[in-house]
């Protein structure tokens, strides 16, 4: 099995660079996403995608990205579930 994803879509809000304990760094943001196609009345669909990335990378998400950023973002999805 392959779990990989690409993503390219603009920012909605400024990233959130927090620590965990241990101090490891992560960010989560939220970037919309239009979809390829339009609906009937001719509009394109945003699918909004929430992200994480951890460690150096979290960093320079949150020094260098901005809302209304364009960003590609790869990686793996993963679906969180609660109840």
């Amino acid at each position: 099995m392959y779990n990989r994803i690409i993503l390219i879509g603009r920012l909605v809000a400024d990233p959130e660079l927090r620590y965990t304990q241990s101090a490891v760094a992560y960010t989560r943001f939220r970037i919309a996403v239009d979809r390829r196609y339009t609906n009937k009345q001719g509009e394109r669909e945003t699918d909004f995608i929430d992200i994480v990335t951890w460690r150096g990378l979290a960093e320079n998400c949150a020094k260098f990205t901005r809302k209304g950023s364009l960003v590609c973002v790869e990686g793996s999805l993963q679906i969180n579930r609660f109840e």
